[in-house]
């Protein structure tokens, strides 16, 4: 019978706690009976109560809701990449054996550097093509210029006089054809004028670096023969990077409002440097989608003196909208969310909180704006929040 009581009790005194009555599931019902105590006054829904004590215990900070300027931000995946403008990939005119090579990776180089020597036969066959283009060239002249003496002397015909001239056209002709075969061989002037002071042929080739930088890449060892369509260096002047970074479709025009009004430039951040940004100016906004990934390209150009930044690199780049004035906003962390809705507690007393249900705009991943709900000036918790919102439901309950 004791049992059945207590368990009536336990049931009665739930429906009495629920209903905001106190009840302790101690009472016999003879002393529920005889209690003539009036019950304790419910307190206010939505708010909660802290003595100054428990606020300092917790850590509660307030602060008043307030409108400024506000600037959002998107956030875009990036990769480090080599300048293009400062950027050179060295192959050989000539197909040939590697003879030395003098440029390693990571090497500064000077412009004009040497970085490896070539022996071409091709190259000597066309030398030998030049010097005899150039010795039949100068016989067709000395003939034609005879003929021409002859045939005012009436020694010999029109006819015989157009032939040497006909044979000169031809020797210059083979003589322009076999230089510019030279040059096309990568001959600059300096080696014309030794070809045609010494006449000797020379077979080699080198290979320079056509201006200072670092070598990044190299594809060649000595011995082997390489064709003109390989890359035997790869050079770099690092001191100037790009960050190539990909827009979604339906951000592209934030990004154009941004590169339109002058805000050119952006912060990026490093995955190899955490909390460093480093400042990049917009270069380039893309004019056409990637039609697998739906993304615009976005390039920025950022220095790098100290060489920290290495190409394939990941990156963030972070873009900023501009200023919209006037702003109601509050930090973000001020925010508590249950069952789809978004509230606040606003200090409304030294020791009461009020629960307040607002609507937010946009974040810039500190502050966020608030559309309703909030009045500049009312003070908001912003640092323990969550103890009340666990006061108020525990509460409730």
């Amino acid at each position: 019978m004791i049992t059945v009581l207590q368990g009536r009790c336990a049931m009665f005194g739930l429906m009495l706690g629920l209903a905001g009555v106190e009840y302790g599931c101690d009472a016999t019902p003879n002393d529920v009976a005889a209690s003539k105590a009036p019950a304790a006054a419910p307190s206010t829904p939505g708010r909660v109560s802290l003595s100054a004590e428990e606020s300092a215990r917790i850590g509660l900070v307030v602060q008043p809701a307030s409108r400024s300027d506000f600037r959002t931000h998107r956030e875009f995946p990036g990769i480090v990449r080599p300048n293009q403008h400062n950027m050179a990939e060295i192959t050989t005119l000539v197909r040939g054996r590697v003879v030395e090579v003098y440029g390693d990776l990571g090497q500064e180089v000077k412009a004009n550097a040497p970085l490896a020597i070539l022996y071409s036969s091709e190259l000597g066959l066309a030398q030998s093509a030049h010097l005899k283009a150039q010795a039949k060239l100068h016989v067709a002249e000395q003939a034609y210029n005879r003929a021409k003496f002859l045939l005012q002397e009436q020694v010999i015909g029109e006819a015989e006089a157009q032939r040497r001239h006909a044979e000169l056209l031809s020797s210059q002709a083979e003589a322009h054809e076999a230089e510019d075969r030279l040059k096309l061989l990568g001959m600059n002037d300096e080696e014309f004028r030794r070809l045609a002071t010494t006449r000797r042929i020379r077979s080699v080739v080198p290979i320079v670096a056509p201006f200072a930088g670092r070598i990044i890449g190299r594809k060649l060892t000595r011995g082997e023969v390489v064709e003109t369509t390989e890359n035997l260096f790869v050079i770099a002047d690092l001191s100037q990077v790009w960050v190539q970074a990909n827009i979604p479709e339906k951000d592209i025009p934030f990004v154009h409002s941004i590169h339109a009004t002058g805000g050119t430039q952006a912060d990026v951040r490093i995955n190899a440097y955490p909390g460093e940004i480093f400042k990049g100016t917009i270069t380039y906004v893309g004019d056409v989608l990637d039609p697998s990934t739906r993304t615009m390209q976005l390039r920025l150009e950022l220095s790098n003196g100290d060489g920290r930044l290495k190409p394939e690199m990941f990156a963030t780049v972070r873009l900023f909208s501009e200023p919209q004035p006037d702003r109601l906003s509050v930090p973000e962390v001020a925010l508590q969310r249950d069952q789809g809705k978004t509230f606040v507690f606003v200090q409304r007393t030294a020791t009461e909180y009020e629960l307040r249900e607002v609507q937010v705009g946009e974040s810039n991943g500190t502050n966020i704006s608030i559309v309703t709900g909030l009045t500049e000036g009312e003070s908001v918790v912003t640092e323990g929040a969550f103890v009340l919102k666990s006061e108020l439901f525990k509460k409730q309950v």
